[in-house]
């Protein structure tokens, strides 16, 4: 039997009568008969009392009906909330970001967004581009945003910016009247950095490294914010992208260009082999769409 088949049955229990539910459904009597007869032979009872041109319902077939209907009304809920999906009026979204970017790219994007589906709700989880790659490749999360290059053999994605980073120094720092500054020339510096859990945390160590040195790391954090008021403070000098730099008070710290390039790209990034809802591929779409315009 299908819903097909309960739809049938129903109507003629409504109608009580094989000739008009065949009229309201709009299709032959001798369909709906046999509809009716195959289900009492699948079931191994009488579900109609036939006399003349009416029916009714015999006990088995009053049990049987109130069952069908709310099967009927179940399959019909089901229908409802597809098409709703479907049509993105609803949906769920788990977003991983790491804290130094969540508000200088976001607020507004995710803004626009509710403007369009307020149904759809959207989950954030704050973490560093490590936790983040690692959280969307075991499911945890359904995308994320990280510093790129990801894992390109488990996860597809889109880049949304693409920078350098900066050095970030006190104003007295006997560097801050420079034009540019080599990497070798904060050898005897003490560095800010952010987290381990943080893909720059590794970059910049790796690239002191490649000037011929091991930076000496006094403090890590996963605030840009804290990690400029230090430096403000005077306790060492940090390595940041250009988007968290203008974000920076420029009277309480110096800023300036690298000579040697640190690459600061960063990506929207999902699961490639797993199935994608309606509401994350409109969210793919939308904020490809608007961050690509904003930068």
């Amino acid at each position: 039997m299908d819903i097909r088949h309960l739809n049938y049955f129903l109507e003629v229990a409504r109608q009580k009568s094989f000739t008009k539910a065949a009229q309201a459904l709009y299709i032959t009597q001798p369909s709906i008969s046999k509809t009716v007869k195959n289900l009492e032979e699948e079931l191994g009872v009488t579900l109609l009392d036939r006399y003349g041109k009416k029916v009714e319902l015999t006990d088995a077939g009053e049990v049987f009906a109130r069952q069908a209907q709310e099967i009927v009304n179940s399959f019909h809920n089901l229908s409802s909330e597809i098409d709703d999906l479907m049509n993105l009026k609803k949906g769920h979204i788990r977003i991983g970001l790491p804290p130094m970017i969540g508000a200088s790219f976001f607020p507004k994007v995710i803004g626009e967004f509710y403007k369009q589906y307020p149904n759809i709700t959207i989950q954030l989880f704050e973490d560093g581009g490590k936790k983040v790659e690692k959280d969307v490749v075991s499911g945890a999360l359904d995308i994320g945003v990280t510093v790129l290059p990801a894992d390109e053999s488990l996860l597809d994605g889109y880049v949304f910016v693409t920078e350098s980073l900066k050095v970030v120094l006190h104003p007295t720092h006997p560097l801050a009247g420079e034009e540019e500054i080599h990497l070798s020339a904060l050898r005897e510096d003490a560095f800010i950095l952010f987290r381990e859990d943080f893909t720059l945390h590794d970059r910049i160590i790796g690239a002191c490294q490649k000037a011929g040195y091991q930076p000496r790391i006094i403090y890590e954090s996963a605030q840009w914010d804290l990690i400029s008021n230090m430096v403000a403070a005077g306790l060492g000098v940090a390595l940041m992208p250009e988007t968290i730099c203008r974000e920076l008070d420029v009277e309480e710290v110096r800023i300036l260009p690298l000579h040697e390039r640190i690459p600061w790209e960063l990506g929207m990034v999902w699961r490639k082999d797993r199935y994608q809802s309606f509401a994350l591929r409109e969210w793919i779409a939308f904020t490809e769409s608007m961050l690509k315009q904003k930068n």
